[in-house]
């Protein structure tokens, strides 16, 4: 594998001022709504806030897209340098949130990791630990990209990924999908109320992640990395030999 050095740096620092200006902005948030410090059960956040926090972590994916759109050549360089930005800023905004605030006082520290559809949470370690992934995943599309091949998932290979995406998807939103489902959001038979779910908000305290569903995820995920690094390695031994 070959990479670009200098389009690494320029897009890494990119990823990097974009990680801390995150963090920034949710040093004054926590100062607003957790001026004793971040922790469950939440503050909730006015309708209007809200809003403004879904239409900021939107934003944020669109600038991550348009990183990989601009940096890459082909769909899956594309991919990959929209991946290798991702993990890349979700690493330097927990390191921003730990220089700024001291926070998380450990690697199992609960966080809030997204609302989009519904509120995503999980101990720090696990995004971080999903960041290095698609780092790794990242560098070696990048890295077969870059020797003029045409790197090559597979039918099975993109069935793993997006399998284990979804599992850890699953992971990180079960919690508050199960808030919401106990409070009648999605029509269950007790009635929803907006007070309802605001009380429930406010006494929710998450006690145990579910690392076995993360970890299959995680697995598997690993193991398509695994299978495309292999095909596309065979792939390229071939070329030569031809």
């Amino acid at each position: 594998m070959r990479f670009d050095l200098k389009k690494i740096i320029i897009v890494g620092l990119f990823a990097v001022a974009m990680g801390f200006f995150e963090a920034i902005v949710v040093v004054y948030l926590r100062q607003i709504y957790y001026p004793e410090g971040f922790s469950f059960p939440l503050s909730v956040l006015g309708s209007k806030i809200y809003g403004v926090e879904l239409i900021r972590e939107f934003s944020t994916l669109v600038m991550l897209v348009c990183t990989g759109l601009l940096a890459g050549r082909t769909h899956h360089e594309k991919f990959g340098w929209f991946l290798f930005t991702f993990g890349i800023w979700d690493i330097i905004y927990y390191a921003g949130l730990k220089l700024f605030l001291g926070w998380p006082p450990s690697w199992f520290t609960w966080d809030i990791l997204f609302l989009i559809p519904v509120t995503w949470i999980g101990p720090v370690l696990a995004p971080v630990i999903c960041s290095v992934t698609m780092i790794l995943l990242a560098l070696m599309v990048i890295g077969f990209s870059n020797k003029g091949l045409t790197i090559r998932f597979g039918k099975l290979s993109w069935i793993l990924l997006l399998s284990g995406a979804l599992l850890i998807f699953v992971s990180f939103i079960q919690d508050y999908t199960t808030l919401l489902i106990r409070e009648g959001f999605f029509g269950g038979s007790g009635g929803f109320t907006k007070q309802g779910l605001e009380t429930a908000v406010l006494s929710f305290i998450p006690k145990k992640f579910n690392w076995w569903l993360f970890g299959l995820g995680e697995a598997t995920i690993l193991w398509a990395i695994v299978r495309i690094f292999l095909q596309n390695s065979r792939n390229r031994m071939f070329a030569n030999e031809e």
